[in-house]
């Protein structure tokens, strides 16, 4: 029995270490809502119980309400998306919140009552709702979503000290700047940070009271090994080139980097500053501060692949007959490819070479390539060979937009030649890149193509995507580029 209780124990622990970031996102869209609409009904029996301007009169039923508030919830929820409100990977400070509630609950009822103006133009009842109890409702959302907050904070704060959700971290630094950061985590428990331990960049002091994981040199390694979930770089007297230095053996794609800044430093780029129980933090990398837009990214994938795959299956079925009759062999042919974080995944696509094309081993194909078949060649130079990858995209190994992935034993070669080449893998590959639409196929420089890919990841957006997907689509009905992949 005792036995039985304690796996039960370790199946829910491991369940909510592997979907934590999940299950806090979901709670904060929970407490919203159920704050929004509490406020909304309270604001309405305000509004009956105060005679303030005025009496309530003509004040209809609440359940004729219930359009409006379903406005307000999606005007208010939407506003918290884009205002990146949820995704907390440790808890904040209340009053750090407060300011980004009031701004989000204030654009968001004022959009919502736009909606309402333009929706029920017509519909008395609603178009002159009370304005006192669009009022009483603000104000309440305000209070109720802060209230909400603050208790799932406590809740997570909680978990955190159980184990659950915590963030690994490394500190990388010398002297005074690495002590000081190493105080303030041990200092501050409830900000959910585990120190792994310390890796000095010189040996002039000793760090008796912290363990010491190795030299700089191994740093790649350790962080791989000790499944590190952040590294604090304290060495705000470095130079730049010795900064470089250690970002660049920080190359496992979901790592956060966070670097100690000294008093008179500029730095260009996208960052942000963070802290640390006071002490100020440049995030140079936080790859969980994507959240919401992971969220929506993988909605499009679903709704695309779904979509394209219902409408352009005969056409796919009629391109797999046509390869069965133009050559002997399989109409599909897989490939391992390797994806986001690193990850292994079977590629689809339709063959479009002999089935002894890679008896010499791997290699990239050419425009002359006398390995494709009849009708291969016009699939590659159409793009129409990728059409599978739909079926990628559909499982999550793929999506629509992202940059290409390679076979492992080019991404083990490329990783050591190329700087920052494994930042490409933070994003999920994609059917087609800003690289591809840029001319940077097959066998062309991977050295650009990296710089195309990073530049994506840095800079995503829905749009971008959009304006990939229409450049793609346009190349494949002019030809403009030949598919080399």
């Amino acid at each position: 029995m005792h036995t039985t209780t304690l796996f039960a124990a370790k199946s829910r622990s491991s369940f909510l270490q592997r979907h934590y970031q999940t299950l806090i996102t979901l709670s904060l869209l929970a407490v919203d809502v159920l704050g929004i609409a509490a406020s909304f009904f309270i604001a309405y029996r305000l509004r009956l119980l105060i005679p303030l301007p005025e009496p309530a009169r003509s004040v209809p039923g609440f359940a004729q309400f219930l359009p409006l508030l379903a406005l307000q919830v999606v005007a208010i929820i939407s506003t918290f998306f884009f205002g990146k409100m949820y995704h907390r990977r440790r808890t904040r400070y209340n009053t750090d919140d407060l300011a980004a509630i009031f701004s989000a609950v204030s654009v968001g009822t004022l959009i919502s009552i736009a909606l309402v103006s333009l929706t029920f133009r017509g519909e008395s009842a609603i178009a002159d709702f009370p304005r006192v109890m669009v009022i009483y409702a603000w104000l309440l959302t305000i209070v109720a979503v802060v209230l909400g907050r603050s208790i799932q904070a406590r809740i997570q704060r909680a978990l955190q000290m159980r184990g659950i959700g915590r963030t690994r971290v490394v500190v990388v630094g010398a002297g005074e700047p690495a002590a000081t950061v190493l105080q303030r985590i041990q200092q501050n428990p409830r900000l959910g940070y585990d120190v792994v331990g310390m890796v000095p960049y010189d040996s002039q002091k000793r760090w008796d009271d912290v363990r010491l994981l190795g030299s700089l040199d191994d740093l790649s390694r350790l962080v791989a090994r000790e499944a590190v979930d952040e590294v604090i770089i304290a060495l705000p007297e470095a130079s730049s080139e010795d900064l470089l230095n250690v970002i660049a053996k920080c190359d496992r794609s979901t790592i956060s980097i966070k670097v100690l800044p000294d008093q008179f430093q500029i730095m260009a780029g996208q960052l942000s500053i963070g802290e640390l129980s006071g002490l100020p933090l440049l995030n140079l990398r936080d790859v969980a501060l994507r959240g919401w837009k992971v969220s929506l990214k993988r909605a499009v994938d679903l709704i695309g692949s779904a979509v394209g795959l219902v409408l352009l299956s005969p056409f796919m079925l009629l391109i797999a007959v046509l390869i069965k009759l133009d050559s002997p062999g399989p109409a599909f042919y897989t490939q391992e490819r390797m994806g986001l974080d690193g990850k292994r995944f079977h590629l689809i696509k339709f063959r479009s070479m002999r089935v002894d094309a890679e008896q010499s081993g791997p290699g990239w194909t050419r425009p002359d390539d006398p390995r494709k078949t009849r009708l291969g060649a016009f699939l590659r130079r159409t793009n129409l060979d990728e059409l599978p990858q739909l079926i990628n995209v559909l499982l999550g190994d793929m999506s629509l937009v992202g940059p290409r992935p390679e076979r492992p034993i080019y991404v083990e070669e490329f990783r050591k030649r190329i700087p920052r080449y494994m930042e490409r893998h933070r994003e999920k590959a994609g059917m087609t890149g800003w690289a591809q639409v840029n001319g940077l196929r097959g066998d062309t420089s991977i050295e650009e193509r990296t710089k195309y890919d990073l530049w994506y990841v840095e800079n995503w957006s829905v749009w971008l995507d959009i304006k990939i997907i229409l450049m793609t689509i346009w190349q494949t009905i002019t030809g403009e580029h030949e598919n080399a992949y």
